[in-house]
């Protein structure tokens, strides 16, 4: 069973067993989140994301429709994910370029990933970095517009 904190606003969502959302989360109709999460606080995940098992969310990230994570995803404070190209005020768009995140990857505090991109498996965004493209598996990217630095060994 899901583990809400009293203060949090939760709409009906699916939310898997052990998750923990803490106070001053949003979660919207639709949402669907794994098992073993953890949501911190002022955190806000609208109707259309989903997030796959033991996933962390930290303190500040806001996670807008389209938005697609898979599991064991480490999503620092105050990273930034985007899903519209050329925001406008009062101009909606028909479909969002929502953001995809692999297997694995951890995205850093304060990182902004611009829409439609994908982090692959077991990358890792660096602190304040701006991903502009897509970032390919078990890559270590940071700067602005984020640059390969090197790759992780793996299996």
């Amino acid at each position: 069973m899901a583990s809400v904190h009293p203060l949090a606003d939760v709409a009906e969502a699916n939310i898997g067993s052990g998750t923990r959302v803490w106070q001053f989360v949003v979660i919207l109709r639709g949402a669907q989140i794994g098992s073993n999460c953890n949501i911190c606080a002022h955190a806000l995940i609208e109707g259309d994301v989903i997030i796959g098992d033991r996933v962390t969310v930290k303190s500040g990230v806001f996670l807008w429709d389209g938005t697609r994570i898979e599991d064991d995803v480490f999503i620092g404070p105050n990273a930034t994910f985007t899903n519209d190209p050329m925001p406008r005020s009062k101009v909606y768009l028909e479909a969002f370029s929502g953001i995809t995140v692999r297997r694995g990857a951890s995205i850093g505090a304060n990182a902004t990933l611009l829409p439609g991109i994908t982090i692959g498996e077991f990358a890792m965004v660096g602190a304040g970095a701006v991903v502009t493209r897509d970032v390919d598996a078990h890559s270590v990217v940071v700067g602005n517009p984020a640059r390969v630095i090197r790759k992780l060994k793996h299996d």
